[in-house]
């Protein structure tokens, strides 16, 4: 009886028992793995510093003589740098008006190869006004000078009043404002030589140059 009931309590003392299942893990590919990837492998990170080599003679003198060059080489460069800035600048200044220059001679070029059809010969008729203005200026160089130019500008007038009066009025402007500096100038001078500059002149007196009264006075007001 004893072993049938032990028979029969076995199975539902197990069936009572709990116990922990666990599933079966996938197969996962097998990850190679290098041997420096290891702590046992792994190689320790080396400090470099850097140490400065030390100074030679050679090396001390090319500083020295470099030292001593700087202020001849930086002088040197200034004067390069002002130099052509200069010559920018004078560049700048002569370049429009060498364009200009060669702007009219084409545009001459230009009036002279396809002239209008009276233009030689109002050019002939000046060119012998100012010639014979040469003939009755004989003898006499401010004729010379006025009498060619008058009668050259007299016939250019003739044959273009337009450009004749732009041009003598810029020539009466021109005047007036050269005659107006000069005087400017003039009135100036004679400013500066009429009144002569007022200078002020203290003179010191020494100790030995004053008066017995001045160095009596002196002692009773030191006593």
């Amino acid at each position: 009886m004893y072993k049938v009931v032990g028979v029969v309590a076995v199975p539902g003392a197990l069936g009572l028992m709990s116990g922990a299942v666990f599933a079966a893990a996938e197969d996962k590919p097998n990850d190679t793995v290098n041997t420096d990837e290891l702590s046992l492998y792994t190689v320790p990170q080396s400090k470099f510093r850097y140490v400065e080599p030390e100074i030679g003679h050679l090396e001390q003198g090319v500083t020295n003589l470099r030292k001593l060059a700087e202020p001849y080489t930086s002088w040197c460069q200034q004067t390069r740098h002002s130099a052509v800035e200069k010559v920018q600048g004078a560049i700048g200044k002569v370049l429009p008006k060498v364009e200009s220059v060669s702007q009219l001679g084409n545009e001459t070029f230009t009036f002279l190869k396809n002239p209008p059809a009276e233009f030689y010969p109002r050019a002939g008729v000046i060119g012998f006004a100012g010639i014979l203005g040469l003939f009755f200026a004989r003898g006499s160089r401010v004729k010379k000078l006025f009498y060619p130019t008058g009668l050259m500008a007299i016939g250019y007038s003739m044959y273009y009043p337009q450009q004749a009066a732009a041009i003598a009025k810029n020539t009466g402007e021109s005047l007036y404002d050269f005659a107006l500096q000069g005087y400017v100038n003039t009135e100036k001078v004679f400013k500066s030589a009429t009144t002569p500059a007022q200078r002020k002149t203290v003179k010191k007196t020494k100790p030995e140059e004053r008066k017995p009264e001045d160095a009596g006075l002196a002692e009773e007001a030191k006593s």
